[in-house]
């Protein structure tokens, strides 16, 4: 990576004097403790929790020999994208009426729920308005569709496909969330179900855009099959997803000077004094660096949800098992299990000192450009100082940029998720800590593209991390092992699995 062995000891050094003060000092980090206010405690600062491999890992002394090809790009097995449109498809001659959709989650359940609207209107013959974005009541982000995705191109990609309007004609104006939510309206379609067949849709939703010529559907997100629909239509889904959504152009710049400043990271300084807009990407003498994404979801949700213990003690098992109850009425399918059980099986989330690990086991080293995509990691700094220690180069939006570029999606999960999925789809490789929403959309998009994504290996993680005798260079084999067919291979996508994770063979077709 052009670094002198020297700066890489120095680098580890560094990292390490940052994990015994958090370890030692927790005042320090105190402060930046909570994911979310409190009334109560909800953890000590937590020790590492695997100290022998964690001291091991840090010091980096048994390289594997055979890991040339870590930064290595896939291997062209002949996979190509297939989402063309068929040069029988046209338009309708007649609209039978205007398709609204409503969609709640984040940023990629919306992505999911706007390629499935598209469908929905394909099949229905129907015009598409622009689908509204709910306001999500978890990050109270009220970004609309036009605030995030570039609409001019989504139409324009989607023209000989569908009709799309940006906004309904006067004479339906009056169909609106607000109209809908005041009483049972006969054009608000509230009753589909969960993954719904094309047919349920041709026998519920198209009489009622007959008879008025609108059908407003709410809720809508996963509200469409993966099974027995027609080749064009899947092919459709994946049109929007991998080619019509697009970010808006601020979002674009923003991502690319990020890219920029990890690839270029002797230029950074200056650039950060600039205005990311005017940003040149000159390369320097010593030509682009790689990097790795990290997606560590880590947030409050998820530690809750999973019912994993993550060392905080007794004060973070009592307010995780307290938040679990104000958010499910306790009503968590984890919960039964004990821990062991839960990590046995891959069903606990990788915590950042064990997705450091992870990484490190892997052949990544202490010089390694690591750029950490999340929204808050529950437990702040403290909790990621493990991380850290073993990745001092270690960036995110806030050390990459300034305040002043920041300021227009401040506070706006969405657009910042928008970022760090643009970023997410120009790094050398993606690794995710745990599935979700953002995991399954990235992992999908990289597969189409045929980029590496490493997968973690979540059961033998689990039973590796259990093994509090293991030394590290079992760890290490085991775990190069374990990911040798886990980076991004294409994988064939199983009955009622989602396209938008396994877009082959629908959408992926071996040339």
């Amino acid at each position: 990576m052009g670094l002198s062995y020297q700066s890489s000891r120095a680098g580890a050094l560094v990292g390490g004097f940052m994990l015994l003060f958090s370890v030692f000092l927790p005042g320090l980090f105190s402060h930046l403790g909570h994911a979310s206010p409190s009334t109560f405690s909800e953890w000590n600062t937590p020790k590492p929790r695997h100290s022998r491999l964690l001291k091991s890992a840090l010091q980096r002394q048994s390289p594997i020999p055979d890991q040339s090809d870590l930064w290595a790009p896939l291997t062209d097995e002949g996979w190509r994208p297939c989402v063309d449109s068929s040069k029988d498809s046209s338009l309708p001659g007649e609209s039978e009426g205007y398709i609204q959709v409503f969609l709640d989650g984040g940023l990629n359940q919306q992505r999911m729920g706007i390629c499935d609207a598209v469908a929905v209107a394909k099949f229905l013959n129907a015009t598409l308005v622009i689908p509204h974005l709910e306001i999500n009541p978890v990050w109270k982000d009220s970004s609309s569709f036009v605030d995030i995705f570039d609409v001019d191109h989504f139409i324009n990609v989607l023209k000989d496909d569908i009709s799309i309007v940006k906004e309904l004609p006067a004479e339906f104006s009056w169909s609106t969330r607000e109209y809908y939510a005041t009483a049972i309206r006969a054009t608000r379609v509230k009753t589909a179900p969960v993954h719904a067949s094309a047919k349920w849709y041709l026998d519920n939703v198209l009489p009622v855009l007959q008879s008025y010529g609108i059908a407003a559907i709410a809720p809508f997100s996963h509200r469409l099959a993966f099974e027995n629909l027609p080749d064009e239509i899947q092919r459709l889904r994946c049109k929007v997803n991998f080619q019509a959504l697009t970010f808006v152009p601020h979002i674009r710049a923003l991502g690319d000077a990020l890219i920029s400043r990890l690839r270029y990271p002797s230029n950074r300084k200056d650039s950060k004094e600039a205005n990311y807009l005017s940003l040149t990407t000159d390369a320097n003498v010593q030509g682009p660096m790689k990097f790795v994404v990290l997606h560590l979801r880590f947030d409050k949700d998820m530690a809750a949800h999973s019912a994993c213990d993550f060392g905080g003690g007794k004060a973070e098992k009592l307010a995780l098992a307290k938040y679990r109850q104000v958010l499910w009425q306790g009503r968590v399918l984890n919960s039964q299990f004990t821990d062991e059980e839960l990590r046995s099986q891959g069903r606990c989330p990788l915590t950042p000192e064990e997705i450091g690990l992870l990484l490190a086991a892997l052949g990544f080293d202490n010089n390694t450009r690591l750029y950490l995509a999340s929204h808050k990691v529950y437990g702040g700094v403290a909790r990621i100082s493990t991380l850290r220690s073993l990745f001092p180069l270690m960036e995110d939006k806030k050390s990459l940029t300034s305040g002043n570029e920041l300021a227009q999606i401040k506070g706006k999960a969405s657009l910042l998720a928008a970022v760090d999925y643009y970023v997410s789809m120009h790094s050398d490789i993606f690794i995710s800590a745990s599935p979700g929403n953002m995991h399954n959309a990235i992992v999908g998009h990289r597969t189409y593209e045929n980029l590496k994504t490493i997968r973690p290996n979540m059961a033998l993680l689990g039973q590796l991390f259990m093994n509090k005798s293991i030394i590290w260079s079992d760890f290490q084999q085991a775990t190069v092992e374990g990911h040798l067919n886990r980076q991004g291979q294409i994988r064939l996508r199983k009955p009622k699995q989602s396209i938008y994770t396994y877009p082959a063979p629908d959408c992926v077709c071996h040339a």
